[in-house]
């Protein structure tokens, strides 16, 4: 998938694109859900009909955070299901040939509807269909609306379509669904919703290396909790808490299997928010058994730099403030004895199926 920052880098990266057209959606796409798959399939067919590169257009930041940054509310700000890297490799995932990111500002928040119509769609992008959600709106104010959009495409030579809501088990699939779930922490819902269970990707990165001096108790653990940790690159994720979790990407092979881990998605509140990542939001991961090389050279460093993914299978609980280190090592501890009991009962669960299929 060929990614744009903005008009102008489609435009001079490939100047032959515009020229032939695109089949183009538009919207935030956070989490790329259920809903959005079905919008990105049915986008791939039209756009395969008329032998054009399917678009997704989407905007960062969210239009949502601009407004609410603007008027200093930050409440108003919607909670981030993904980051961005993990939204363009869903799209990618969905078979989407180019995705164009808008900046959102000033300048795009005060674009009329009309002058989006023809300077966007038109003429920088050279559409040839557009296909939007129900409850589509754009322009300065969200002035325009899907019949405004019907009539500019009768006038100006494209094809638009309208996608109702997609549903499963008689419940709409939103993006606000998804938030809902993964702030209740009914990760099973989350993943109903989604397609596929829950995860975060990044590149490890340093943190305070506490982990490492918080020797857990009990024969065999007196390495400390080294973890590996990723950056949320927004500073309202919509799950938090503490996660039995399955990391991927630590292995030898690409496709070695995921490693069983507990992971704190948050601000770490026991810790001096002064810390080396100030105080943002970090995903940071504990594997229950670490493998091979790296159980030796971590926390040596062989891990830095990698590219994991994280799946968020199962929350245990919220995060907690700790009175003491000790108090956090011992919590640290349970959390783990907790993250193998629900690994255990999944092992447990799955024999009985298989068991169940034999007979």
């Amino acid at each position: 998938m060929k990614i744009f920052r903005g008009l102008r880098s489609r435009l001079t990266s490939d100047p032959d694109t515009a020229p032939g057209g695109c089949a183009l959606t538009i919207g935030n796409f956070d989490g790329v859900h259920r809903g959005h798959q079905a919008m990105l399939a049915l986008l791939n067919n039209e756009a395969k009909h008329r032998s054009v590169p399917s678009c997704v257009m989407t905007f960062e930041p969210h239009p949502r955070d601009y407004f609410a940054a603007l008027h200093h509310q930050p409440e108003l700000a919607p909670a981030r299901i993904a980051t961005l890297r993990d939204k363009l490799q869903e799209l990618e995932r969905c078979g989407v040939d180019q995705c164009v990111v808008l900046p959102f500002n000033a300048k795009l928040a005060a674009q009329t509807p009309q002058a989006f119509i023809e300077d966007i769609l038109v003429a920088s992008l050279g559409v040839k269909y557009v296909l939007v959600g129900d409850d589509f709106r754009f322009g300065a104010k969200r002035a325009g609306d899907y019949g405004m959009l019907d009539a500019a495409a009768n006038r100006l030579g494209f094809d638009v379509a309208r996608m109702q809501s997609y549903e499963v088990h008689g419940l709409r699939v939103s993006s606000s669904a998804v938030r809902q779930a993964l702030a209740a922490g009914r990760m099973d819902d989350v993943a109903a919703l989604l397609g596929r269970p829950y995860s975060i990707s990044g590149h490890v990165v340093h943190g305070r290396k506490l982990g490492r001096q918080l020797a857990e108790s009990g024969p065999g653990r007196g390495d400390g909790f080294r973890t590996l940790n990723l950056r949320f690159s927004h500073w309202k994720p919509a799950a938090s808490g503490i996660f039995a979790v399955l990391v991927h990407g630590l292995g030898p092979q690409a496709d070695s299997a995921p490693l069983p881990g507990v992971a704190n998605l948050g601000v770490r509140p026991s810790l001096d928010p002064d810390d080396v990542n100030g105080g943002r939001v970090l995903l940071e991961t504990h594997c229950l058994d670490w493998p091979g090389a790296l159980a030796e050279s971590l926390p040596g460093g062989e891990a830095y730099g990698k590219i994991v993914r994280v799946e968020l299978l199962h929350k245990l609980h919220d995060e907690l403030k700790y009175a003491s280190l000790d108090a956090l090592t011992q919590g640290i501890a349970r959390d783990c004895d907790d993250a193998r009991a629900f690994f255990a009962s999944l092992h447990t669960q799955t024999h009985r199926q298989t068991t169940r299929d034999r007979i």
